[in-house]
């Protein structure tokens, strides 16, 4: 009954939507009617007269302006190109079971079967129409998503050209023509970190949306809202002459005046179809789909952290972790163990994976992880000498210890920049950037005796009685590609805006200041990772505009404070790496981190954060000695 309801509810907003469409069109051709009663009429005699003349031949001039107009936005509707979503397409051959699965699945919800399956980087599945003319789609109108859109990583589900398409059986619902069935979009996360069962539950809903969707009302009013959709993006493409401008505008304008008279329809429409759809899936697995759910929670959690604290900093080196989908499950494996979050969790994953249904997951992972890349940090569609791919063994020493290295390297720069001197200590005779240079430079002048504190100062502290070194730091660092940002486990992300929370004095300010002076510099010199001009084939073609990559950016800009507790804990864990024997390593939960004695630094951060805002060292020289962290010796950097 509840199908039922809701297939008509999502019928009669398809026959609105098609209404405005036919209400153009008679406005479009009013004109010519007028123009051919008075042609007619005065062939006739019965229209005649001097005024008559006159009114007969610009009412036709204005009826074939009108149509012409009214054919050039009928050919921009018709032949506009938006971007396909962009996925990874799985044949049949490398993933037979997987495509039995949802073929079994569309049988038992007495629905036709999704024409083709392909992998997203992003934690949500929904049905996408392929069968525009020109292989284009517009922004998403799904039927029976896992999770609502907009809320995926950094809005990707709710920015993603996907719109959900329809197919019927022959006669079922009264086809006038037949119709391509929709592809079956997965997010890839699914297929590591659920169970089979767990991604059958998952999908049911999904999958019977190609059931209300097929009847050739709802298949038209998508065309057309699809159309009028992809027309706006054509008509405001920016770098057009003055008279492309002209032309384009107007047509653009009457397209989005359609789209907004067809918004209110199209939306109730799709809420049709996905009612309908839930409903039908009822009967199929309920009290797993529930179980279900829960996991795909999970999963979003775990894989918005793997990408902003884990793939980031790599993808920022021209880097990128050829298998993400693996690593996230070893991230919520390792988020379960900690917090406890399901009973039962060994026995679940004693479960065959739902990856199992791929011939070659590794390889489906790789291109999945590479598309990931693309989307959220631009790049290459092709590996390269500046873009290559890393593994989980190699990512430590490869990401870690390379981007720590290269960020203190950077630290220095500025310090040589800003005419600092080098500290001496005992080791003064070793020449080299050390861990003092920076600590004293960012310590705060004492307070004298009646309780006011000194003025900040512009030159280096005194030193320890000891001759100062005379040699400055000599090594340099290339820019890895970009502003570069250091994820430690033992570092906690800094709020609030650096106007309203200064720094603890003028010194540590302009430090901050002169280190986003220095990235932003290499930026514009090195410029992001990109190349265009590499197209996929089949129907998953680059139709998307390599120039605007990343499409969704996975962190705002960081404050100056922010990057320059990163490049102060960059030091510290480049001083212990050298002096004390730590090591780098991987908290799949919060990305780099520092291993000292085999334990994880996880209290270094806060004691970084009193440095650098209130200017008081005690308490990172606690943590050094504690450690066995002599800063006053010399490190290696890139």
């Amino acid at each position: 009954m509840g199908v039922e309801v809701g297939a008509q509810a999502a019928r009669s907003r398809a026959l609105a939507v098609l209404r405005i469409r036919s209400r153009a069109s008679a406005v479009a051709l009013l004109p010519a009617a007028v123009a051919v009663v008075l042609l007619v009429g005065g062939s006739t005699g019965h229209i005649t007269g001097g005024s008559w003349g006159i009114t007969r031949w610009v009412v036709t001039a204005v009826a074939v302006i009108v149509l012409l107009a009214a054919a050039g936005i009928a050919l921009i509707v018709a032949r506009a190109r938006p971007a396909l979503s962009p996925t990874v397409a799985i044949n049949e051959s490398s993933a037979p079971d997987l495509y039995r699965m949802v073929r079994d699945l569309a049988d038992r919800l007495d629905v036709p079967a999704p024409s083709a399956i392909a992998l997203t980087p992003d934690c949500d599945s929904w049905l996408e129409d392929r069968t525009h003319p020109a292989h284009a789609t517009a922004p998403a109108e799904r039927a029976g998503g896992t999770r609502g859109a907009g809320h995926g990583v950094r809005g990707l589900r709710g920015r993603l050209s996907a719109l959900v398409g329809g197919v019927g059986r022959a006669g079922k619902y009264g086809h006038r023509r037949s119709l391509a069935a929709p592809v079956l979009v997965i997010g890839s996360p699914f297929l590591w970190w659920m169970r089979v069962g767990e991604l059958r539950a998952v999908l049911a809903p999904v999958v019977a949306g190609t059931g209300p969707s097929a009847h050739p009302d709802i298949a038209a009013a998508r065309r057309f809202v699809r159309g009028l959709d992809a027309a706006v993006a054509v008509t405001s493409a920016p770098h057009r002459g003055p008279l492309s401008r002209v032309v384009l505008g107007g047509a653009g304008w009457v397209a989005r005046l359609l789209l907004r008279s067809c918004r209110g329809h199209a939306g109730e429409m799709e809420r049709g179809v996905a009612a309908a759809a839930a409903e039908r899936a009822q009967a199929v697995d309920y009290g797993l789909r529930i179980v279900a759910q829960e996991q795909v929670g999970l999963a979003y959690a775990g894989w918005d952290r793997l990408l902003t604290r884990v793939a980031l900093p790599a993808w920022r080196m021209g880097r990128w972790p050829s298998r993400l989908d693996a690593g996230v499950v070893a991230a919520l494996t390792e988020l379960s163990r900690r917090d406890r979050l399901a009973e039962g969790f060994t026995s679940r994953l004693g479960e065959r994976p739902a990856c199992d249904l791929l011939e070659e997951p590794g390889t489906i992972d790789e291109a999945a992880s590479l598309l990931a890349a693309r989307l959220f940090h631009g790049g290459p569609a092709e590996r390269g000498p500046d873009w290559a791919p890393v593994n989980w063994q190699e990512y430590p020493e490869e990401v870690v210890d390379r981007k720590w290295r290269t960020d203190a390297a950077r630290l220095h720069r500025v310090l040589d920049a800003q005419g600092v001197r080098p500290s001496g200590g005992p080791a003064s005779s070793e020449s080299g950037p050390t861990l003092s240079r920076v600590m004293d430079h960012l310590t705060t002048a004492p307070s004298d005796e009646s309780g006011a504190t000194a003025p900040p100062i512009t030159s280096p502290p005194p030193s320890p009685p000891s001759s100062p070194s005379s040699s400055p730091y000599d090594e340099t660092a290339e820019g890895a590609g970009g502003e570069q940002e250091v994820f430690t486990g033992a570092v906690e992300p800094l709020d609030g805006d650096e106007d309203e929370d200064p720094l603890g004095n003028e010194r540590t300010a302009a430090l901050a200041a002169a280190l986003s002076a220095e990235l932003a510099r290499e930026e514009a010199a090195v410029g992001p990772v990109a190349a265009a001009g590499v197209e996929q084939s089949g129907p998953d073609s680059a139709l998307w505009d390599d120039g605007v990559l990343p499409l969704f950016p996975l962190q705002p800009p960081r404050t100056g404070r922010e990057l320059l507790a990163d490049h102060v804990t960059a030091m510290v864990c480049c001083a212990a790496m050298d002096t004390a024997g730590a090591v780098p390593g991987l908290d799949w939960l919060d990305g780099p981190s520092l291993l000292v004695k085999g334990e994880r630094a996880a209290d270094l951060g806060p004691r970084v954060v009193t440095l650098i805002e209130s200017g008081d060292p005690v308490p990172l020289r606690t943590w050094l000695r504690e450690a066995g962290v002599r800063p006053e010796k010399p490190v290696r950097l890139v």
